[in-house]
């Protein structure tokens, strides 16, 4: 799982700051600094942060996790 930010969409409210500050913060007034990478047990955090940025800058991407409950076909 990875973390996606669109810095030229990034206005620096800073709501990601608050809800996940073991992943994002402020440097200065307006720019933002991120982990993209972070632990699992941050996972609920990131997410609340993705979900309350207003201008909906950050993407939480969870590609390379493994698909559960598929299976593949062939034929």
């Amino acid at each position: 799982m990875r973390l996606v930010v669109d810095l030229n969409r990034c206005q620096g409210f800073a709501q990601c700051a608050f809800l996940a500050p073991d992943v994002f913060a402020l440097h200065g007034e307006e720019a933002l600094l991120f982990t993209s990478r972070f632990d699992e047990a941050l996972r609920d955090q990131v997410e609340q942060a993705a979900a309350a940025c207003p201008v909906q800058a950050i993407l939480v991407d969870f590609s390379d996790e493994p698909t559960q409950g598929v299976e593949g076909r062939v034929g």
